[in-house]
């Protein structure tokens, strides 16, 4: 009898703390660090941009537009993260990465990688109608304080091409469902440059929860904002699957440093529970 007593008290305990150790994400259009924004040009905005994540403390991050050297600064400035994630252009080092930043005290890396969003996805390629070459990066992340496996996919559907955003988020959604036979939880996340009723995103809701429409305090604000010239609705967003419950949905809107915009996004927030 106490044998059983005391392995349903260990049980109840594993239960509690899996359950008390949500998972804060977000998604961050960084803005290019080369582009010339005036008083919002990177040099102006970096520091700002490390004081919130370190304020943030997302778990796991996704960047979009990220340069190598703003990547490498954020690292420099924010030392529990690193991250994964190449250059669109060469697979390397040259262009936007999709960057996948994961807290090292929190999370260990499993395995990691880049596709393009094209009819070639193995190799640097732009897909369809785009103007851009777009990519996806994922991460396979141990929640250590959790004991949990979890995926995680960044991406930045591309700005002009219709066919593209749509081809290139189906082909978003194949893999997902192709590299998940465990069924882990797994998360969406990026720039698609479409509102919420874009019918480019009827497949992906087919298999994946938008954030933003089920979480117990939400936004449905505008995320990009042309720092402060251009209020639109929103294109950035957070999907997951596999997650019991999300509790918040985000964006992150006060100033950092005297600096009213960490980008010409707001980055944005979810907090999900196993």
């Amino acid at each position: 009898m106490k044998k059983t007593v005391f392995a349903l008290f260990s049980a109840l305990v594993i239960v509690a703390c899996t359950s008390s150790s949500p998972v804060k994400v977000m998604s961050y259009n960084i803005r290019y660090g080369t582009a010339d924004d005036g008083q919002y040009s990177w040099p102006n905005r970096q520091d700002a941009a490390a004081e919130m994540i370190l304020d943030q403390r997302p778990v796991v991050f996704g960047i979009q537009e990220g340069l190598r050297f703003q990547l490498d600064f954020l690292v420099e400035k924010c030392p529990m993260y690193n991250y994964v994630g190449v250059g669109r252009e060469d697979g390397e080092a040259r262009g936007e990465h999709m960057a996948v930043f994961y807290d090292t005290t929190r999370v260990a890396l499993q395995d990691w990688g880049t596709y393009w969003l094209s009819e070639t996805p193995d190799e640097p390629s732009k897909g369809w109608d785009a103007a851009c070459k777009r990519t996806a990066t994922w991460a396979l992340l141990h929640d250590v304080k959790a004991d949990k496996y979890f995926y995680f996919v960044d991406t930045h559907l591309d700005h002009v091409g219709a066919e593209a955003r749509e081809k290139g988020l189906a082909l978003v959604v194949e893999r997902i469902g192709a590299m998940n036979p465990e069924n882990y939880p797994m998360i969406l996340l990026g720039d698609f440059n479409v509102f919420p009723d874009d019918p480019c995103l009827n497949g992906l809701r087919a298999v994946m929860t938008d954030a933003r429409e089920v979480a117990d305090v939400t936004s449905n604000e505008s995320t990009y904002h042309g720092y402060g010239t251009e209020e639109k609705a929103p294109i950035d967003y957070i999907f997951y699957s596999g997650f019991s419950r999300c509790s918040e949905f985000a964006r992150v809107t006060k100033p950092y440093l005297e600096c009213p915009y960490v980008s010409d996004h707001y980055p944005v927030t979810a907090v999900l529970s196993y």
